[in-house]
């Protein structure tokens, strides 16, 4: 994908929430940074200060966390036309938990803090673009959080499968067993149990 395309991607996610006109619309572009990461490689690390907020134009990444133990814990999984980062380090410039590692070769487009700002004063109506962003992340995030409480771990795969069709077949079941919650040889289990019903 070229970023001419990429840029028409962000543009369409953007006009599920707001209309932008022309002159808006290369001003936006304009702030975004063009970002290529290769499979494997790490766009964020723990300890970090999250220097931007990113849109998928191409590929998957993964959004996880290490316990004191060394197991990874994914919170989540982004793929063309979402947005990731850590809104809270983005916001509060306080070092990140999370790491953020390509799982397939990755084109993103960027705003940096500074343009962040800027974008707001040139165009206003991006506070809502983004306060629609953040309730639908914080949404998903008690989802989450009441699955990992009231499913088992079969319930949980289900609905991952049902709401992600287009992630469950671009990532590992190691990955995915960390998502879940489960090791990887019960998610093999449970991969086919679920295949069998």
């Amino acid at each position: 994908m070229n970023f001419k395309e990429s840029h028409t991607l962000i543009l369409n996610n953007v006009a599920r929430f707001i209309d932008l006109t022309e002159l808006e619309k290369r001003k936006f572009i304009s702030l975004l940074a063009e970002i290529k990461v290769k499979k494997k490689a790490y766009l964020m690390q723990a300890g970090e200060i999250a220097q931007y907020e990113y849109f998928i134009a191409k590929g998957c990444l993964k959004v996880y966390t290490l316990d004191k133990d060394g197991a990874t814990h994914i919170s989540m999984f982004a793929i063309e036309d979402y947005w990731t980062g850590d809104m809270a380090s983005f916001m509060t410039k306080e070092p990140t938990r999370y790491f953020i590692k390509a799982t397939e070769n990755s084109e993103l487009l960027g705003v940096s803090r500074a343009n962040y700002d800027l974008l707001f004063q040139e165009i206003p109506k991006f506070e809502r673009f983004y306060r629609i962003l953040y309730q639908r992340s914080l949404i998903s995030y008690i989802r989450r959080s009441n699955h990992g409480i009231s499913l088992d771990a079969v319930e949980r795969y289900i609905a991952f499968k049902k709401k992600y069709p287009k992630i469950v077949n671009r990532i590992t079941q190691k990955d995915l067993a960390g998502y879940i919650g489960i090791t990887p040889e019960f998610m093999s289990k449970i991969i086919s149990k679920v295949n069998r019903m």
